[in-house]
């Protein structure tokens, strides 16, 4: 190695250790290395060792030797020196690094193959045309990184690659040694890929908490995250269905008491009971108002819509006790105060109701809409709703 190339050589690795530090490691424990002989001019297949859940890359060193060579460092002690898989691209220095410091005056082509099929029929036939890589200019040594993002050779959770080679010697077998040292994302290491990740997202959204919400996206991903941080795929898969469904029920909860989904969840149930009392849903209005008093994160306009509800519903009890309730949470909230009226005027207690009619009739219930137009619209809806009606008149009067 040139002084330049030393050179470049400690300024890649610190660079790369320093700026480029990926969340992972080299699995030396699953590092595959394998010497063999390959007869004069014969094909031979060989595969690695099962590479682990999580592998994203792999670096790997083929060296011809002669009779009686070893290869001096191991291409996992070599690459201890290197912390991250970036570092071994980054200009020749890696490249150089990674080399054998040996290697014999044979030569081979070889080619990489993704299924052992594949590799069979390179070996009865020499095609490379199944190959995700080929090294077709005879070689005595080689060195290359092979990444998830850059080469078809790695996919996702790939169990075993296969290297073919063939032999240009003419007359005597020739020894080669092939090392290959796989890069595990710690991350992927726990086994959660897309399509683990998308069973527990559509798992969670056939769930009852789920199919509350209009979107139910950000709860879910807050629950596979609580799995994922919990459990390995593979012992998430190993509970018993009774198990998983506490799990689920468990993460559900604390994910619903987050406060931007709680928040989001209770917005969602708003919003859909908005649009049930605007189609005089008001049965199935209830149950959505309900759910965000029960969980104490109504507002006053909350116990206002529930009140309107049990009004249209003819259930006034239920009407008068929430519009009261929702006087305490804010008690300069007109609209519960305009449904308050309301209440006392279809039960008949005329003097109330004409008391709270009379003094807000110059106020706006929201920033452009009266009292009087909210009342007389309100009217319409209750004559539909066969609401008693005979001091609707009466209370008209007072707006003129």
């Amino acid at each position: 190695m040139t002084f330049k190339n030393i050179i470049l050589f400690f300024s890649v690795i610190s660079f790369s250790s320093i700026f480029a530090q990926k969340d992972g490691y080299w699995d030396k424990e699953r590092a595959t290395t394998k010497e063999f002989l390959v007869s004069a001019h014969d094909r031979l297949i060989v595969n690695t060792e099962d590479l682990p859940v999580g592998t994203t890359e792999i670096v790997y060193r083929i060296t011809l030797l002669d009779k009686n060579q070893e290869i001096s460092n191991s291409l996992v002690s070599v690459l201890k020196a290197i912390p991250d898989p970036t570092g071994i691209s980054q200009g020749s220095a890696g490249a150089v690094f990674l080399m054998s410091k040996i290697s014999g005056d044979d030569q081979c082509t070889y080619s990489i193959f993704t299924t052992n099929e594949n590799a069979k029929k390179y070996a009865a036939d020499g095609k490379i045309d199944k190959a995700c890589f080929s090294q077709s200019e005879p070689v005595s040594k080689d060195a290359k990184r092979l990444s998830i993002d850059k080469s078809s050779c790695i996919k996702e959770n790939t169990p075993v690659i296969w290297f073919g080679f063939e032999s240009k010697n003419w007359l005597l077998s020739q020894k080669i040694v092939l090392e290959v040292v796989p890069w595990v994302d710690v991350k992927l290491n726990r086994g959660w890929n897309q399509d683990n990740k998308n069973e527990i997202i559509s798992l969670c959204k056939t769930s009852t908490m789920a199919q509350k919400m209009a979107n139910s996206d950000d709860f879910c991903v807050c629950i596979l995250e609580k799995i994922m941080k919990q459990y390995r795929y593979t012992e998430f898969q190993k509970l018993l269905a009774i198990e998983k469904t506490k799990v689920y029920k468990d993460f559900g909860n604390a994910c619903y008491k987050d406060a931007d989904i709680s928040k989001n969840v209770f917005n969602d149930l708003r919003t859909q009971a908005a649009v049930l009392i605007k189609s005089q849903k008001y049965n199935e209005a209830i149950p959505k108002l309900t759910t965000i008093i029960n969980e104490g994160k109504a507002t006053a306009l909350d116990y206002s819509s529930i009140g309107y509800c049990y009004l249209l519903t003819k259930q006034y009890a239920k009407a008068l006790k929430f519009l009261k309730d929702g006087e305490k949470v804010d008690d300069t909230e007109l609209m519960v105060k305009l449904n308050l009226a309301h209440t006392y005027l279809i039960t008949d207690d005329y003097s109330a109701a004409k008391a709270i009619y009379k003094q807000y009739k110059t106020q706006n219930v929201t920033d452009n809409l009266s009292w009087a137009d909210k009342t007389k619209a309100d009217f319409e809806v209750f004559k539909k709703a066969g609401l008693p009606s005979k001091d609707f008149d009466n209370i008209l009067k007072l707006f003129k």
